[in-house]
């Protein structure tokens, strides 16, 4: 490759998107487009594991709440925010939409609307506001193998919230230290369900795809993200 990226690049990857590619590599195209591809390698490894760690936490959450306010349809009667229940209303219209595009469409049931909240939704349900109205009453047993201090474990919660949505909108996320967030997302794992974790980590790709980052990202930086 000569100095400039071919042109089918630019056109199927937008200029933008690929410009900050090149200046993670330091002007170099080629190095940019490896680190692209591998950028992608990445995303894809991290996605079996944030997603294990989502649905987990999701009903963990779900199955104290049901059981402190007595219904499944808990945020009917939990005091959450008004942007809280801003997203239960976004939820519930995604749930009814969804419902309305199958075959042989059936009433909505609160599952519906737990599986349509999204992750930032229940993590900010362990922030500092929400100390007292859900962490000490109730949430806090959703973490069996977890005894620390709620502040640590949403920051760490939080992190992954931003990992995922990086990974879900195709953003570059080599200049994360990975081999952490890696080692953070099945610590918060073990916290809910050990299991789990256990079974997540028998398909994990990302050991081997973070293995051929040096290859790939020599001479890269981080500092124009």
């Amino acid at each position: 490759m000569n100095g400039h990226p071919p042109v089918w690049l630019h056109q199927a990857l937008s200029r933008a998107r690929f410009t900050s590619y090149v200046a993670a590599a330091a002007g170099d195209p080629e190095r940019a487009q490896r680190l692209y591809w591998w950028n992608l390698q990445a995303s894809a490894a991290f996605y079996g594991p944030l997603h294990c760690l989502e649905v987990a936490l999701r009903n963990a959450l779900h199955e104290r709440l049901r059981e402190k306010y007595g219904r499944e349809d808990w945020w009917s009667a939990a005091p959450l925010s008004p942007e809280g229940r801003r997203k239960v209303e976004r939820a519930r219209a995604n749930a009814r939409q969804n419902s309305a595009r199958r075959a042989g469409a059936r009433p909505l049931v609160p599952d519906d609307v737990v599986a349509e909240l999204t992750f930032g939704f229940w993590v900010e349900l362990l922030s500092r506001r929400n100390d007292r109205l859900f962490w000490v009453p109730c949430l806090h047993r959703a973490f069996t193998g977890y005894s620390g201090r709620r502040d640590r474990l949403h920051r760490d919660l939080l992190s992954m919230v931003l990992l995922r949505n990086r990974v879900m909108h195709y953003e570059p996320i080599h200049h994360r230290d990975l081999a952490k967030d890696h080692q953070t997302v099945y610590r918060l794992m073990q916290y809910i369900s050990p299991e789990l974790a256990g079974e997540a980590r028998r398909l994990d790709r990302v050991p081997d795809v973070l293995a051929r980052r040096n290859d790939v990202c020599a001479g890269v930086h981080s500092s124009s993200f």
